[in-house]
Order: C-alpha cells, then sequence, then structure tokens
C-alpha cells in the first residue's frame, strides 16, 4: 500500500503517533504538525500539497547530483537482482564495493589508498577514532590517543561522534563523553576574532588553540586533531587562508596525526573532489559519505592514508572491527554510478570556475546591504548569512538562534528550503545548480529577507 492511499491528515496522525524525527522538539513538532515531502524532481522538491520548493540544502547536504536520476534508480535496481546483499567478512567480497574502492583512490589525495565502508558520516568517524588510537598503539605508543577537536564542530551523532564534536546541546544529552578528547576555539572569525584582527593573524591565532592544547597534554599523550575544513552543521564557518596551513605545520611538527573530516564537503562541494585538494591539506584520515551516493543510499567511505593503513595491514593483525553493511554491494552499485554522473556532467569543475563564483557574486549583490547581514561568506557550493539585528555592532537577535527561524520559515514559504543554524542561515545547494537557479534563489531569499525584517523588526 502506498503514501496515495491515505489522506494528508492520516499520514500526519501516524507521524505524529510513531516517528521520533532527529534533532526535534517532538512536542513543538506535533503541535505544528510534518510538512510531508513525497517526491522530487532535479533541483526540486514536492510536498503533498503540492507546493514546489527549490532546494538549497541538497536534501542534508548530500544529492550533489539532483534529484530524478535514473541512472542511479538503474544501478540499484540492476544490482538488487544480481547480488541484494552480501557481507564483506569471511575474507569475501562482491565487485562494487572492490571497484568503487579503487575509483576512490583515483580521486583522492595520491596518498590516501585505503577504504573503510559503512553507512554514514557518523560510522565514519567512529572508526576513524579506533582506526587512529589502534594505530598508535600498533606502534607502542597506546598512551597517545587524546583526541583535540574544537567547539562547534560536528562529527556524527554517535556516542563517538557525538564526542568528537564540539556541540555542548549534544554533549548535555549525553552524560558521558567517549574520554581523552577535548576542544579547542574555532576558526569563526565574525565572532572569534579581536577588533582590528586580520583574517591571516585571526587563522595563526585560532591554530595556536590546537598548539596550546598539545603542549598542555604532551605531545607525547596526543594521537590526532579532526576537523571539518569547512565547519559545516555549526554554520558554514570558513578558515582563513592562514589556518589550515599552520594547522598542518603544527601536526608534523608534534607528530599529531591529521583527522579531516569531509563528509559534508567532499565529492566536488568545494569545486574540487575533496576540500583537501582545495585547501591543500595532507590529511590521515578523511571520512566521507553524504555526497558519495547523492543520498541515493546510505554509504559511506573512510579513506585512510599510507602511512596509517601501512601499519595496520603489516602489524595490525585482525582489525576487530566492522557493520554489517560494511561495502553494502547495492549502495556502492550506487557510489560508482554517483561519481561517474558527476565526472561525466563536469559538475566539480563547474562549482569551482562557474557557479561557485556566481553564487558569492549573487548573494552579495541581493543582501550585502540588507539590514538583518552582518556577514555573507562563501566556498564553493556552501554558503553562510549571518544574522544580525544592528550591522554596525553585530548585536544579535533575542532569544539566540529565533531569528534565523523567521527567516527559514520565509524562505519556505517562498519556495526555497535553507537551514537556521543558530544565529546563521546556511546552504549548501545541489551540484546542478545553474546560473539561472541561483537567481531564482536569490530572488526568494531576498524576499524572505524581507518579509522576515518586518517580523522581527
Amino acid at each position: 500500500m502506498t503514501f496515495q492511499n491515505y489522506s494528508l491528515d492520516q499520514m500526519r496522525a501516524m507521524d505524529n503517533a510513531h516517528h521520533l524525527h532527529p534533532f526535534t522538539d517532538h512536542k513543538d513538532l506535533r503541535a505544528a504538525g510534518t510538512r510531508i515531502i513525497t517526491r522530487a524532481d532535479g533541483p526540486f522538491i514536492y510536498d503533498t500539497e503540492g507546493k514546489e520548493i527549490l532546494d538549497g540544502m541538497a536534501g542534508l547536504w548530500c544529492v550533489n547530483a539532483g534529484y530524478g536520476r535514473e541512472e542511479l534508480v538503474e544501478a540499484a535496481t540492476r544490482q538488487m537482482r544480481e547480488l541484494p546483499y552480501y557481507n564483506s567478512f569471511f575474507r569475501c567480497t562482491t565487485p562494487a564495493p572492490a571497484l568503487l574502492a579503487h575509483k576512490l583512490a583515483e580521486i583522492a589525495p595520491a596518498h590516501m589508498n585505503q577504504v573503510f565502508y559503512g553507512s554514514s558520516g557518523s560510522e565514519a568517524n567512529d572508526t576513524a577514532l579506533r582506526l587512529v588510537r589502534h594505530y598508535w598503539a600498533l606502534e607502542g605508543k597506546p598512551e597517545k590517543n587524546m583526541i583535540i577537536s574544537r567547539n562547534w564542530a560536528y562529527h556524527g551523532s554517535t556516542i563517538a561522534g557525538t564526542s568528537l564534536g564540539g556541540m555542548t546541546g549534544m554533549h548535555e544529552q549525553l552524560h558521558g563523553a567517549v574520554p581523552n578528547i577535548v576542544h579547542v576555539m574555532c576558526p569563526y572569525a565574525f565572532e572569534n576574532a579581536h577588533p582590528g584582527e586580520s583574517d591571516h593573524d585571526f587563522g595563526l591565532r585560532a591554530a595556536k588553540a590546537v598548539e596550546d592544547a598539545i603542549l598542555e597534554a604532551g605531545a607525547d599523550k596526543v594521537a590526532a586533531f579532526i576537523g571539518e575544513p569547512i565547519m559545516g552543521a555549526g554554520g558554514v564557518k570558513i578558515p582563513p587562508a592562514s589556518y589550515w596551513p599552520e594547522i598542518q605545520r603544527i601536526c608534523q611538527k608534534y607528530d599529531i596525526l591529521l583527522m579531516l573530516d569531509e563528509v559534508i564537503t567532499g565529492y566536488g562541494r568545494t569545486g574540487e573532489w575533496f576540500a583537501a585538494q582545495s585547501m591543500d591539506i595532507k590529511a590521515d584520515t578523511m571520512t566521507t559519505a553524504k555526497g558519495l551516493t547523492s543520498g541515493y543510499q546510505p554509504l559511506s567511505a573512510l579513506l585512510v592514508g599510507d602511512r596509517i593503513a601501512n601499519t595496520l595491514v603489516e602489524k595490525g593483525g585482525e582489525f576487530n572491527h566492522g557493520y554489517t553493511y560494511s561495502g553494502h554491494p547495492v549502495a556502492c552499485a550506487v557510489g560508482l554510478k554517483n561519481i561517474e554522473i558527476i565526472e561525466r556532467e563536469g559538475l566539480v569543475d563547474r562549482v569551482r570556475e562557474d557557479t561557485g563564483p556566481y553564487l558569492r557574486e549573487a548573494l552579495t549583490a541581493a543582501l550585502g546591504d540588507h539590514p538583518l547581514v552582518g556577514e555573507i561568506r562563501t566556498f564553493g557550493f556552501m554558503g553562510a548569512i549571518e544574522i544580525v539585528k544592528d550591522r554596525d555592532t553585530r548585536e544579535r537577535f533575542q532569544p539566540l538562534g529565533s531569528a534565523p527561524v523567521v527567516i527559514r520559515d520565509h524562505a519556505i514559504e517562498n519556495g526555497l528550503m535553507l537551514r537556521a543554524t543558530m544565529d546563521t542561515m546556511i546552504m549548501s545547494p545541489p551540484l546542478i545548480w545553474t546560473r539561472d537557479t541561483i537567481d531564482m534563489a536569490v530572488d526568494r531569499l531576498r524576499k524572505a529577507f524581507d518579509s522576515a525584517v518586518k517580523e522581527l523588526r
């Protein structure tokens, strides 16, 4: 039986009665009712009432190739008919994960040649944490197990992912984090830079917070630093150009591994296959997911650098870790076809050379002088708009986080899906957007801001 057999009210009633949503105030949701999305095509999603909404979030940072890709449906269908599932245990594999691993090694940085599969970015980060600590134990340094992360970081929602991340609200509900993980300031110049401090100097100071944490703990106790190249769920916080080179220098100086979380930034979003290539970062592990299959199947791939992989293979014996769905053949078949589509249509180059720069120009032209806007920042196909009550003083609306929700609701009403995070509006469009799509989005966004300013003021 399909959803067409039920009325909108019936579906909402079932959702309210039985469905616990992620990151949701359930009492509030059940009072307001859910918006039910029923289909999608290209850059648009549609709800049960027939409303067409331009998806400015690519689902949840993931639908890089856009909706309605029949090739991805066919890849999944063909694999389901041939072999719907077999595991990667018992010294077995299936063709799709082997072929995808080869392809990932081809498009990844040159020293990234090994892949460990999971079903989500959270699982990938759990695996990375376990692998990094295991590496140092194999190298005879089991005491070298502290991980340095950052405030406002997001590395998933499992116990390990939440512990690695720097979201205080998530920590408060964890009631006991994974030990030996510390957090330092993040490279968020809009709020953390000193008056008159240049971007360059702020980037160095933010990186120094990592070095200070290493020195406080002792380099012989620190296993790795973990960071998103651009902090996504924390508000598209883009570090100054000086930040990552300095982080790299610090990690090399103290022999600290570098764990890069590319769950959001991977597969073309920054104008290269990976942000590591956009920002010239050489990491020891790279967690990827989301855009790997454009969200058509759940799949993650932890890319492992040669340094760790060589030790694991030569000294590790059995790695006592894995998942039932590690290397799921259907998900991997979709991942292969998805990369083929992105490659064939030149979507990565388009973001770097055309639509990424155009998105920045269009947002600045439409909203750069708006009274609610404190700052606009973009990198590739990621964007953030800081919401302020006063542009000169950068005073925020109270309570914190309330104003962006008003703007988000007006944006959806105007046919544009965006996300409100703290006091920031963020966006990550599908890579298929053209200049015309960007113009449509920016026009709807400006209308939403103009409607919101009347309500907020």
